[in-house]
């Protein structure tokens, strides 16, 4: 090969060619020819080949200064229009310049921000009702749904000094999301940790028998008000929707002294209600018998009150006939009272016209009178011809 065709070669190839062998020079090597001793193609040809077929797609043979040009606007258009963003219902978008909140858009529909990284902007689901488990956890095995119970967060302290196991759910959800995302930290956690305080603070205030009996709604509902007023405080932007209480039961280990104290306070349950019967049963006896002796006093009040006044009237009317008629009144009153007097006394009759004082034969009087059951007969007794002294 002579001076030129050297010279040539090294144009066509400014490496220049290396000799075949195991130098890493040979027909496959990266520097060398290809398989056939092929020369592998020249950069500045694709460039210029490249630049040939973009004057061609180009209208009117444009100048590639303008075609960049246009490629810029294009790419700046693409990135304006990336701050479109369609708000869905149900969802707030939180919109943030250089990581600041700036606007919160509550509206459903289409809205722009400013393009990343001027502006961004978060979706929040605000309708969304969130389930929170306190005291266990669901999981799903081959058998379906199952629980597993988280003994540092069920076991509880009554008032009484009791221990009960307790289960409990919390729903909520999200009120205002820019609240939710920039004021509190780990906000699920955060939730958890203020209602299981809200919950011990209710359980620990309360004594065991109701939690585990009746009142399971008023003290998930006194474990609701207090979390919201925390959460209010914390500015959280979260709403307790509703706590539940799913399950409270004595610690497993004081199962048998449970029941024993139930038992007792049972029986003392029934020995009050038997003495609630009695009472219920004595009293109104009791309330009869004194209403029934006021009424009898009542009438005695009003008899005597009767009878006096009728006995003041009629002394009144004697009296004034006795104004009238002293001697006859007199006569009338003494017959009268001697009537009264002498009506079951013991008569002896004597003859005061006999000699020397004698004393008539004894008349039998009290025998004379009509015996017992003869009501009906009179006796009629001989009166004697003297005049007689009482």
């Amino acid at each position: 090969m002579g001076w030129q065709d050297q010279d040539n070669d090294k144009k066509k190839n400014p490496w220049g060619s290396r000799p075949r062998g195991n130098g890493g020079g040979g027909p496959n090597g990266p520097w060398g020819g290809g398989p056939h001793g092929e020369v592998p193609p020249d950069l500045e040809d694709m460039l210029r080949k490249a630049q040939d077929n973009l004057r061609q797609v180009m209208p009117g043979n444009m100048n590639p200064g303008k075609a960049f040009g246009l490629a810029l606007l294009a790419v700046i258009a693409l990135w304006l229009a990336s701050g479109i963003y369609i708000v869905v219902p149900g969802e707030h978008a939180v919109e943030q310049r250089f990581g600041a909140w700036t606007n919160t858009k509550a509206e459903e529909g289409m809205g722009y921000h400013l393009p990343w990284p001027i502006e961004t902007v978060q979706k929040v689901n605000v309708s969304e009702l969130r389930r929170m488990e306190i005291g266990f956890s669901e999981m799903m095995g081959r058998g379906g749904a199952g629980k597993r119970d988280i003994p540092e967060e069920s076991l509880m302290l009554t008032s009484d000094a009791n221990i009960v196991d307790l289960d409990m759910v919390v729903l909520w959800n999200i009120k205002s999301a820019e609240e939710f995302l920039f004021q509190i930290h780990d906000q699920e956690n955060t939730i958890k940790k203020v209602a299981e305080s809200a919950i011990r603070e209710v359980v620990g205030q309360t004594r065991m028998f109701p939690i585990i009996t009746q009142e399971r709604a008023e003290v998930a509902n006194r474990a609701k008000e207090i979390m919201a007023k925390n959460l209010d405080d914390y500015h959280s932007g979260v709403n307790i929707s509703q706590v539940l209480i799913q399950e409270a039961e004595v610690h497993p280990d004081v199962q048998d002294a449970f029941q024993d104290v139930q038992s007792a306070k049972q029986d003392a349950i029934d020995a009050q209600n038997r003495a609630q019967a009695y009472r219920e049963d004595i009293l109104p006896k009791a309330r009869g018998e004194a209403i029934k002796l006021k009424q009898q006093a009542q009438a005695y009040k009003q008899s005597v009150a009767a009878k006096a006044k009728g006995d003041a009237d009629r002394f009144n009317a004697i009296y004034e006939a006795y104004k009238t008629g002293e001697d006859v009144t007199k006569k009338r009153m003494y017959l009268e009272t001697m009537e009264d007097v002498l009506q079951n006394a013991q008569k002896i009759i004597l003859d005061g016209s006999g000699q020397n004082g004698g004393v008539v034969p004894y008349l039998p009087l009290n025998e004379l009178k009509p015996a017992a059951g003869n009501t009906g007969k009179s006796t009629t007794i001989p009166q004697p011809a003297a005049n007689f002294q009482q």
